[in-house]
Protein backbone atom coordinates (compact mmCIF):
# COMPACT_ATOMS: atom_id res chain seq x y z
CA UNK A 1 0.00 0.00 0.00
CA UNK A 2 1.62 3.40 -1.11
CA UNK A 3 2.37 6.07 1.43
CA UNK A 4 0.11 9.04 2.22
CA UNK A 5 2.50 11.35 3.96
CA UNK A 6 6.20 10.71 4.73
CA UNK A 7 8.61 12.98 6.85
CA UNK A 8 10.94 15.37 5.44
CA UNK A 9 14.08 13.83 6.84
CA UNK A 10 13.46 10.24 5.62
CA UNK A 11 13.41 11.71 1.97
CA UNK A 12 16.68 12.52 -0.61
CA UNK A 13 16.87 13.85 -4.10
CA UNK A 14 15.89 10.10 -4.92
CA UNK A 15 12.58 10.50 -3.86
CA UNK A 16 11.70 13.71 -6.21
CA UNK A 17 8.24 11.21 -7.76
CA UNK A 18 7.54 10.20 -4.45
CA UNK A 19 7.68 14.19 -2.81
CA UNK A 20 8.74 16.59 -5.86
CA UNK A 21 11.82 18.60 -6.73
CA UNK A 22 11.25 21.18 -3.25
CA UNK A 23 10.29 18.50 -0.88
CA UNK A 24 13.19 16.20 -1.82
CA UNK A 25 15.56 18.87 -1.41
CA UNK A 26 14.21 19.71 2.05
CA UNK A 27 14.52 16.11 2.60
CA UNK A 28 18.41 16.46 1.09
CA UNK A 29 19.39 19.69 3.21
CA UNK A 30 17.98 18.10 6.75
CA UNK A 31 19.96 14.70 6.17
CA UNK A 32 23.64 16.27 4.60
CA UNK A 33 23.72 19.31 7.00
CA UNK A 34 21.89 18.74 9.99
CA UNK A 35 25.03 16.96 11.27
CA UNK A 36 27.47 19.29 10.39
CA UNK A 37 25.27 22.09 12.82
CA UNK A 38 22.65 24.10 9.89
CA UNK A 39 19.44 24.10 11.23
CA UNK A 40 16.64 23.23 8.62
CA UNK A 41 13.47 23.40 10.15
CA UNK A 42 11.42 19.39 9.90
CA UNK A 43 8.34 19.06 8.85
CA UNK A 44 5.95 16.43 6.68
CA UNK A 45 5.23 16.17 3.03
CA UNK A 46 2.25 14.87 1.26
CA UNK A 47 3.26 11.95 -1.66
CA UNK A 48 2.69 11.49 -4.82
CA UNK A 49 0.12 8.82 -4.79
CA UNK A 50 -1.44 10.98 -2.10
CA UNK A 51 -2.51 12.96 -4.71
CA UNK A 52 -3.46 10.65 -7.11
CA UNK A 53 -5.59 8.77 -4.49
CA UNK A 54 -7.28 12.01 -4.32
CA UNK A 55 -8.07 12.51 -7.69
CA UNK A 56 -9.22 9.32 -8.18
CA UNK A 57 -10.90 8.99 -5.36
CA UNK A 58 -13.15 12.22 -6.47
CA UNK A 59 -13.17 11.08 -9.39
CA UNK A 60 -11.57 13.81 -10.88
CA UNK A 61 -8.70 12.72 -12.60
CA UNK A 62 -10.68 11.98 -16.18
CA UNK A 63 -13.00 15.21 -15.75
CA UNK A 64 -9.61 16.57 -15.77
CA UNK A 65 -7.98 15.64 -18.51
CA UNK A 66 -11.20 15.54 -20.71
CA UNK A 67 -11.59 19.56 -19.87
CA UNK A 68 -7.65 20.12 -20.79
CA UNK A 69 -7.53 17.61 -23.59
CA UNK A 70 -8.50 20.07 -26.34
CA UNK A 71 -7.79 23.52 -24.31
CA UNK A 72 -6.37 26.06 -26.76
CA UNK A 73 -3.59 27.59 -23.85
CA UNK A 74 -3.86 30.63 -26.55
CA UNK A 75 -7.17 31.57 -25.66
CA UNK A 76 -6.86 33.37 -22.64
CA UNK A 77 -10.39 33.51 -21.72
CA UNK A 78 -11.10 29.57 -22.10
CA UNK A 79 -7.81 28.90 -20.19
CA UNK A 80 -8.99 31.26 -17.63
CA UNK A 81 -12.59 29.74 -17.52
CA UNK A 82 -11.03 25.76 -17.38
CA UNK A 83 -8.39 26.51 -14.77
CA UNK A 84 -11.13 28.26 -12.51
CA UNK A 85 -13.35 24.95 -12.80
CA UNK A 86 -10.68 22.64 -12.09
CA UNK A 87 -9.43 24.48 -9.20
CA UNK A 88 -12.96 24.62 -7.72
CA UNK A 89 -13.68 20.80 -8.47
CA UNK A 90 -10.65 20.60 -6.23
CA UNK A 91 -11.03 22.77 -3.75
CA UNK A 92 -14.67 20.90 -3.00
CA UNK A 93 -13.93 17.51 -3.43
CA UNK A 94 -13.18 15.55 -0.42
CA UNK A 95 -9.78 14.04 0.68
CA UNK A 96 -9.71 10.62 0.67
CA UNK A 97 -10.23 9.57 4.62
CA UNK A 98 -7.06 7.49 5.14
CA UNK A 99 -5.38 10.53 4.11
CA UNK A 100 -6.91 13.10 6.09
CA UNK A 101 -5.81 10.62 9.25
CA UNK A 102 -2.17 10.32 8.53
CA UNK A 103 -2.43 14.23 8.04
CA UNK A 104 -3.87 14.53 11.19
CA UNK A 105 -1.71 12.40 12.86
CA UNK A 106 1.44 13.60 11.75
CA UNK A 107 0.45 17.06 12.59
CA UNK A 108 -0.32 16.24 16.08
CA UNK A 109 3.36 14.53 16.09
CA UNK A 110 4.55 17.98 15.35
CA UNK A 111 2.50 19.60 17.91
CA UNK A 112 3.31 17.39 20.75
CA UNK A 113 7.01 17.93 19.75
CA UNK A 114 7.06 21.93 18.79
CA UNK A 115 3.53 23.12 20.97
CA UNK A 116 0.67 24.60 19.81
CA UNK A 117 1.94 28.05 19.32
CA UNK A 118 4.21 26.75 16.42
CA UNK A 119 2.65 27.66 12.53
CA UNK A 120 3.39 26.38 9.25
CA UNK A 121 4.19 26.82 5.82
CA UNK A 122 2.57 24.62 3.22
CA UNK A 123 4.59 24.57 0.17
CA UNK A 124 3.79 23.04 -2.96
CA UNK A 125 6.66 20.25 -4.12
CA UNK A 126 5.80 19.18 -7.80
CA UNK A 127 7.13 15.83 -9.23
CA UNK A 128 8.27 18.05 -12.18
CA UNK A 129 10.32 20.86 -11.26
CA UNK A 130 13.91 22.56 -11.79
CA UNK A 131 14.50 19.72 -14.47
CA UNK A 132 17.34 20.69 -17.44
CA UNK A 133 15.13 21.40 -20.19
CA UNK A 134 12.20 23.22 -17.91
CA UNK A 135 11.45 24.73 -14.53
CA UNK A 136 8.55 24.48 -13.22
CA UNK A 137 9.44 26.10 -9.75
CA UNK A 138 7.77 28.85 -8.51
CA UNK A 139 4.49 27.96 -10.43
CA UNK A 140 2.06 26.65 -7.57
CA UNK A 141 1.21 28.07 -4.31
CA UNK A 142 2.98 28.25 -0.63
CA UNK A 143 0.85 29.23 2.07
CA UNK A 144 2.58 30.85 5.04
CA UNK A 145 1.83 31.15 8.98
CA UNK A 146 -0.88 28.40 8.55
CA UNK A 147 -1.61 27.26 12.06
CA UNK A 148 -4.31 24.43 13.39
CA UNK A 149 -5.25 21.23 11.66
CA UNK A 150 -8.15 22.62 9.78
CA UNK A 151 -6.24 25.54 8.14
CA UNK A 152 -3.55 22.74 7.22
CA UNK A 153 -6.15 21.00 5.56
CA UNK A 154 -7.78 23.90 3.70
CA UNK A 155 -4.04 24.72 2.67
CA UNK A 156 -3.11 21.43 1.07
CA UNK A 157 -6.69 21.22 -0.88
CA UNK A 158 -5.23 25.05 -1.94
CA UNK A 159 -1.59 23.98 -2.93
CA UNK A 160 -3.45 20.56 -4.75
CA UNK A 161 -5.39 22.81 -7.01
CA UNK A 162 -2.54 25.40 -7.60
CA UNK A 163 -1.24 22.62 -10.03
CA UNK A 164 -3.69 23.81 -12.08
CA UNK A 165 -3.81 27.45 -12.21
CA UNK A 166 -3.50 29.22 -15.41
CA UNK A 167 0.67 29.77 -15.59
CA UNK A 168 0.79 26.32 -14.69
CA UNK A 169 -1.49 25.19 -17.31
CA UNK A 170 -0.29 27.10 -20.06
CA UNK A 171 3.65 26.14 -19.10
CA UNK A 172 2.93 22.31 -19.31
CA UNK A 173 1.84 22.46 -22.84
CA UNK A 174 4.31 25.02 -24.24
CA UNK A 175 6.63 22.25 -22.60
CA UNK A 176 5.26 19.31 -24.37
CA UNK A 177 4.07 17.86 -20.81
CA UNK A 178 1.18 15.61 -20.81
CA UNK A 179 -0.80 17.20 -18.12
CA UNK A 180 -1.17 13.43 -16.15
CA UNK A 181 2.72 13.13 -15.61
CA UNK A 182 3.34 15.74 -13.37
CA UNK A 183 2.03 14.82 -9.70
CA UNK A 184 2.03 16.98 -6.59
CA UNK A 185 3.39 17.15 -3.06
CA UNK A 186 2.51 19.53 -0.31
CA UNK A 187 4.92 20.16 2.25
CA UNK A 188 4.08 20.98 5.81
CA UNK A 189 7.30 22.84 7.33
CA UNK A 190 8.01 24.40 10.67
CA UNK A 191 8.17 28.28 10.24
CA UNK A 192 11.00 29.96 12.21
CA UNK A 193 9.84 33.94 12.81
CA UNK A 194 12.00 35.65 10.19
CA UNK A 195 9.27 38.02 10.34
CA UNK A 196 10.68 39.70 13.36
CA UNK A 197 14.29 39.51 12.01
CA UNK A 198 15.94 39.39 8.75
CA UNK A 199 15.56 36.68 5.73
CA UNK A 200 17.05 36.13 2.06
CA UNK A 201 18.91 34.42 0.24
CA UNK A 202 22.64 32.56 -0.08
CA UNK A 203 24.83 32.04 -3.04
CA UNK A 204 27.92 29.92 -2.69
CA UNK A 205 29.58 32.12 -5.54
CA UNK A 206 29.11 35.46 -7.25
CA UNK A 207 25.98 34.93 -9.69
CA UNK A 208 27.16 37.68 -12.33
CA UNK A 209 30.64 36.63 -12.70
CA UNK A 210 30.68 32.74 -11.56
CA UNK A 211 33.27 33.26 -8.99
CA UNK A 212 33.68 30.73 -6.51
CA UNK A 213 35.55 31.85 -3.76
CA UNK A 214 33.19 34.23 -2.20
CA UNK A 215 29.62 33.48 -0.62
CA UNK A 216 27.20 36.39 -1.58
CA UNK A 217 24.15 36.92 0.68
CA UNK A 218 21.04 38.88 -0.57
CA UNK A 219 19.03 39.61 2.96
CA UNK A 220 16.06 42.28 4.09
CA UNK A 221 13.56 42.37 7.23
CA UNK A 222 10.92 40.17 7.89
CA UNK A 223 9.74 36.68 6.00
CA UNK A 224 11.89 36.10 3.22
CA UNK A 225 8.87 35.87 0.07
CA UNK A 226 9.96 39.72 -0.77
CA UNK A 227 13.68 38.70 -1.33
CA UNK A 228 12.37 35.68 -3.58
CA UNK A 229 9.69 37.67 -5.69
CA UNK A 230 12.13 40.36 -5.99
CA UNK A 231 9.28 42.61 -4.56
CA UNK A 232 11.88 44.42 -2.15
CA UNK A 233 15.43 45.69 -2.62
CA UNK A 234 18.03 43.80 -0.30
CA UNK A 235 20.73 44.56 1.27
CA UNK A 236 23.98 42.75 -0.17
CA UNK A 237 27.06 41.01 1.14
CA UNK A 238 29.99 39.55 -0.29
CA UNK A 239 32.25 37.09 1.99
CA UNK A 240 35.77 35.70 1.08
CA UNK A 241 35.64 31.59 1.60
CA UNK A 242 39.30 31.50 2.17
CA UNK A 243 39.62 34.15 4.81
CA UNK A 244 36.89 32.90 6.49
CA UNK A 245 38.72 29.81 6.51
CA UNK A 246 41.68 31.33 7.62
CA UNK A 247 39.93 32.14 11.28
CA UNK A 248 39.82 35.98 9.99
CA UNK A 249 37.30 39.20 9.21
CA UNK A 250 35.88 38.04 5.71
CA UNK A 251 33.24 40.75 4.24
CA UNK A 252 34.78 41.99 1.44
CA UNK A 253 31.49 44.42 1.00
CA UNK A 254 28.43 45.50 1.98
CA UNK A 255 25.79 47.19 -0.47
CA UNK A 256 22.59 48.59 1.52
CA UNK A 257 19.09 48.30 -0.10
CA UNK A 258 16.10 50.35 0.51
CA UNK A 259 14.11 47.29 2.35
CA UNK A 260 11.04 49.67 1.92
CA UNK A 261 8.37 46.89 2.78
CA UNK A 262 8.45 43.36 4.43
CA UNK A 263 6.17 40.60 5.04
CA UNK A 264 5.14 39.88 8.83
CA UNK A 265 2.95 37.63 10.61
CA UNK A 266 -0.71 38.86 10.03
CA UNK A 267 -2.73 39.67 13.38
CA UNK A 268 -5.94 39.64 11.97
CA UNK A 269 -8.15 37.97 9.94
CA UNK A 270 -7.00 33.92 9.54
CA UNK A 271 -8.07 34.48 5.88
CA UNK A 272 -5.31 36.77 5.48
CA UNK A 273 -2.11 35.10 7.74
CA UNK A 274 0.39 37.42 6.22
CA UNK A 275 0.77 41.16 5.52
CA UNK A 276 3.17 43.43 3.62
CA UNK A 277 3.89 46.62 5.59
CA UNK A 278 5.93 49.55 5.41
CA UNK A 279 10.00 49.55 7.04
CA UNK A 280 10.79 52.38 9.39
CA UNK A 281 12.62 55.15 7.74
CA UNK A 282 15.08 54.63 10.71
CA UNK A 283 15.53 50.81 9.87
CA UNK A 284 15.68 51.29 6.26
CA UNK A 285 19.13 53.05 7.04
CA UNK A 286 20.57 50.23 8.71
CA UNK A 287 21.62 46.53 7.46
CA UNK A 288 19.67 43.90 8.15
CA UNK A 289 22.53 41.43 9.19
CA UNK A 290 25.28 42.47 11.58
CA UNK A 291 28.81 41.32 10.99
CA UNK A 292 28.60 38.47 13.27
CA UNK A 293 25.75 36.65 11.42
CA UNK A 294 26.97 37.34 8.05
CA UNK A 295 30.22 35.42 8.99
CA UNK A 296 28.25 32.68 10.91
CA UNK A 297 25.64 32.12 7.66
Amino acid sequence: MAQNVVWLNDVGMGDVDKVGGKNASLGEMIGALSAKGVNVPGGFATTASAFESFLNHANLKEKINNLLCDLNTSDIEALTTTGATIRQWIENAPFPEALVEAIKDNHQTLVNKLGSEATYAVRSSATAEDLPEASFAGQQETFLNVSGIDDILSAIKKVFASLYNDRAISYRVHQGFEHESVSLSAGIQQMVRSDIGASGVMFTLDTESGFDEVVFITSAYGLGETVVQGSVNPDEFYVHKPTLSAGRHAILSRKLGSKAIKMIYSSTALSEPVETVSVDEYDRRLFSLDDAQIQQL
